[in-house]
């Protein structure tokens, strides 16, 4: 269990086939943990590329914090990261709010993110992605793994089900994570989506509430691709070798110009 401090946190950390030419970071959403990664997607990525995976501060193995869930500090956590690891360029995946922080940190460091993935990046400004903070209760959080069940196909044992609810319940109840995320509502609207990479990818379920948001970003995006993948938010669960492809492909693309 790899564990490196970043900005005085300890971070969990996982990488794989450390001596490739190249690097993908792999950015998980908020309330899970870099397994969404681990086990299906990034084995068929590592098979050409360096995989770096972390856990979010207080998600998964990393040290829990009672503030800083804003982009501004987690797009700072990926940078303090990188140095930590002493990488310069690389590309960046990201997945729901992790694809924020992709976003965040493609224009906060332009020169150091080769390509960007954004996959089911929501737009903050949706009122469903934030009250599902101010709605929680464990009622909730068992109906949304009772939908997320017939969704995925992937069942939740008990242990797991009650520790993910005493981080949703720490996150929640005892974190900035309410205010910080309404800070960004406007994230999407205020970027200067020129400073963007020129090979951006935006990955999208075909039935994803998030979908707009997608297509929305290919029009702001000078040169981005949007590709459509059978499923819902849950798509790199629910197809992980289809993305995982997807991915390969758009990366090994030598008629894409590298940015910086």
């Amino acid at each position: 269990m790899p564990i490196i401090t970043v900005n005085n946190r300890k971070v969990h950390i996982q990488e794989l086939n450390k001596g490739a030419e190249h690097t993908l970071v792999l950015i998980h959403g908020m309330f899970s943990n870099l397994s969404i990664y681990y086990f299906n997607i990034a084995p068929i990525l590592a098979q050409h590329f360096h995989i770096v995976m972390y856990d979010l501060k207080s998600h998964g193995m990393s040290e829990r914090a009672m503030e800083g869930y804003d982009l501004d500090n987690m797009s700072s956590d990926l940078v303090a990261l990188l140095d930590n690891l002493q990488l310069q360029n690389v590309h960046l995946l990201g997945y729901s709010f992790g694809g924020l922080i992709a976003l965040k940190t493609a224009l906060q460091i332009p020169n150091r993110v080769e390509r960007l993935v954004v996959m089911e990046a929501p737009d903050p400004q949706d009122e469903k992605a934030r009250n599902i903070i101010d709605e929680y209760s464990k009622e909730f959080l068992e109906h949304y793994i009772a939908n997320f069940t017939d969704t995925t196909k992937m069942k939740m044992g008990k242990r797991q089900f009650e520790k993910n609810h005493r981080l949703y319940e720490f996150l929640f109840n005892q974190t900035s994570i309410k205010a910080d995320m309404i800070k960004e509502k406007y994230f999407l609207h205020e970027m200067d989506t020129t400073a963007l990479p020129p090979s951006t990818l935006l990955l999208y379920g075909d039935t994803s509430n998030c979908k707009p948001t997608g297509e929305w970003l290919q029009a702001k995006i000078p040169g981005a691709q949007l590709e459509l993948i059978p499923g819902d938010h849950n798509i790199p669960i629910q197809e992980p070798v289809q993305i995982a492809e997807t991915i390969l492909d758009f990366l090994s693309n030598p008629l894409l110009q590298n940015h910086g």
